[in-house]
């Protein structure tokens, strides 16, 4: 997503891959933005993705994640079965439901993440149908939530142009999260 993502304290890893994260979350988040729930819950492209439906299933990605990263064992089938439901919202799973679910894990990873001793600190993943599993660290954790995010932050973009013409930049104007940028000064440089 078209945001600034200012440079780490020097020698920041954490916050440097945290503020990656939040940039990606924050694109999701800003496509759901003035829209209706009926709006959040559409299906206008060509998938059966809705933007409801991809902030469910990143916030539960993440939370899942964030399980398996603090040794948290969840049975198969329990992983399953919400991976299964994780892109459809069920009608209690409103924008604004999801949305403060969505800051809860958010926060909680955080959290987690100036908690742990180091990134080089590993977790166990266990075996899944596409992958065998094996040790990760925290490092390679958090890279994959920013890639996971980042692939279905870019699905946000088109589904929102869709339903109604607003790019990811106008989002990012109009939601405050970066301002419009003043190009006067930028007048015959090449």
């Amino acid at each position: 997503m078209p945001v600034v993502v200012q440079a780490e304290t020097r020698g920041d890893e954490r916050g440097a891959l945290l503020a990656y994260l939040e940039a990606q979350r924050g694109g999701i988040r800003r496509a759901l933005h003035g829209l209706t729930e009926e709006q959040a819950r559409s299906t206008p492209a060509a998938s059966e993705l809705s933007l409801l439906g991809l902030l469910k299933h990143v916030t539960l990605a993440e939370r899942g994640w964030l399980n398996t990263f603090r040794g948290i064992e969840v049975s198969d089938a329990e992983r399953q079965a919400e991976w299964e439901g994780s892109f459809t919202p069920g009608p209690a799973e409103t924008v604004e439901t999801m949305l403060a679910l969505s800051a809860q894990v958010a926060a909680g990873t955080e959290a987690a993440v100036h908690a742990v001793e180091s990134l080089d600190t590993t977790f166990v993943v266990p075996p899944a149908p596409w992958d065998k599993g094996g040790d990760f660290s925290w490092r390679w954790g958090l890279l994959h939530l920013i890639e996971e995010y980042a692939r279905h932050a870019g699905h946000a973009d088109i589904i929102r142009e869709t339903i109604d013409g607003k790019g990811a930049f106008d989002l990012v104007f109009e939601t405050g999260a970066m301002p419009e940028p003043d190009w006067s000064g930028q007048e015959g440089r090449e």
